[in-house]
């Protein structure tokens, strides 16, 4: 993108049905990803429209999906664009935090994910699911929406603050944490600080949740000489440049942070997964030969024996693709800047759709079957899951070891069935993270 004068400028196109004052704001929180597909049908690559007062520009197709991951902070601003944020993780953490700080916090945050720490992780998330399938019985029903966001939260917990945490686990703590999740709505993006019983349950359950992990800090200081392996340990550890460690709230909210990284995405993306093995039984019985070879003689699910295996990751990758878990990743525009010629003027937001994107037949042929043999495009910023550039999500490996380890422990002891019609297993498109709709019931039996 190149800087270039408003005269000279064409502006984006607009996308028709705004109201007064509220703009698309009402069509826009009602389904995200459906408002935002008629957007680029409308107006084509880029389409503009209105957020209460907050004009935002999409931008669709590889190519501008490409300018927009590629353009460094100070024209397109990560921070600017995710002050909601700011009360659900707390001040001066990440996007709050003054740039050099900011992107210690992130080496910091990354730090807690590289591979001899996932290493740790894949040995933690496969006992959690062993707990976690105890007591199942050899057949049962269960609604697997709900499993997996109590999985998901029992893994990230473990693997963020350890097992003395893990198991001290509380109903109020996952009240608390539940609280903070539904302070992420579309209209936190517009202002969060607006008064909204949603948003005081979100500031009273950062408090509480900075209490409860402050205790946890404190008693590791108290045995500074014990090593737990876990990222609460590498967060304490962290230092910025002038050689100062982080403070409580800092550690605090990197570690919710982190959390909404490996559980908040994660237990939908493992739903569908579950639910598409159970829609899609040809592939399910390939991906289990393919499973019971590489684990044969009962051997340990580890981070080395999950790096291989291509049957299970094309499968995940397309539900990755139908059902990604971001519907939207936005940018505040900083500066003017110059897309073909049409001009996108600072103080406006832009924004991808990952779910437009995958649904694009330019590079997804007959985009709505499910089909794990299709391969990604030959342009990496069509498939974007993650996000892409300088800026792609640090938790993605994190977040693909985890689905693998919970499917590889799972699908060769047990056979999934769905309870309902197929086709009533749907997105959920009223949020920003993706999910099915719920409950998604499925049935298991256990394999002989």
């Amino acid at each position: 993108m190149a800087d270039a004068t408003i005269a000279e400028k064409n502006l984006p196109p607009k996308v028709s049905g705004a109201k007064p004052d509220m703009g698309h704001m009402e069509e826009f929180s009602e389904n995200f990803a459906r408002f935002l597909m008629r957007a680029n049908a409308e107006c084509g690559e880029l389409a503009e429209f209105n957020m209460a007062g907050q004009e935002t520009v999409l931008m669709s197709g590889a190519e501008a999906q490409e300018a927009f991951l590629k353009t460094l902070d100070k024209k397109l601003s990560r921070a600017a664009a995710y002050q909601a944020t700011v009360p659900v993780f707390g001040k001066g953490v990440i996007f709050d935090a003054p740039p050099d700080r900011m992107k210690t916090q992130l080496k910091i945050q990354v730090d807690a994910l590289r591979y001899q720490k996932m290493k740790n992780y894949t040995t933690i998330i496969n006992k959690e699911v062993q707990d976690w399938i105890a007591d199942w019985g050899d057949e049962g029903e269960l609604d697997f929406l709900d499993e997996f966001l109590q999985l998901t939260l029992h893994t990230a917990t473990h693997c963020l603050l350890g097992p003395d945490f893990r198991y001290k686990l509380t109903e109020e703590f996952k009240q608390l944490y539940h609280a903070l999740e539904a302070g992420l709505q579309a209209i936190a993006f517009v202002d969060p600080y607006m008064q909204q019983p949603v948003f005081e349950a979100r500031d009273k359950a950062l408090v509480r949740l900075q209490e409860l992990i402050s205790e946890i800090i404190a008693e590791r200081r108290k045995n500074s000489d014990k090593e737990y392996g876990d990222a609460l340990e590498t967060f304490m550890a962290g230092t910025y440049a002038d050689g100062s460690l982080l403070s409580d709230t800092e550690i605090t909210g990197l570690v919710i942070a982190t959390m909404f990284a490996g559980h908040h995405t994660s237990s939908g993306t493992a739903t569908w997964i579950l639910a598409e093995l159970a829609r899609q039984p040809g592939y399910s019985d390939e991906i289990l030969a393919e499973l019971q070879e590489i684990f044969k003689d009962d051997a340990e699910i580890t981070l080395e024996s999950l790096r291989e295996i291509p049957k299970l990751e094309a499968f995940i990758e397309e539900v990755l693709r139908l059902h990604p878990p971001l519907v939207l990743l936005m940018r505040r525009v900083i500066e003017d800047i110059d897309y073909k010629g049409t001009l996108i003027e600072s103080g406006k937001t832009v924004a991808i759709s990952t779910y437009g994107s995958h649904r694009n037949p330019d590079y997804f042929p007959d985009p709505e079957t499910f089909d794990p043999t299709r391969g990604k495009p030959d342009n990496l910023y069509a498939y974007i899951p993650f996000g892409g550039g300088p800026h792609k999500c640090a938790g993605n490996a994190f977040a693909l070891m985890q689905l693998k380890a919970i499917i590889a422990a799972l699908l060769p002891l047990y056979s999934f069935e769905l309870v309902d019609p197929a086709d009533s297993y749907q997105d959920d498109l009223s949020a920003m993270v993706l999910k099915p709709t719920g409950p998604c019931r499925l049935r298991y039996k256990k394999r002989q």
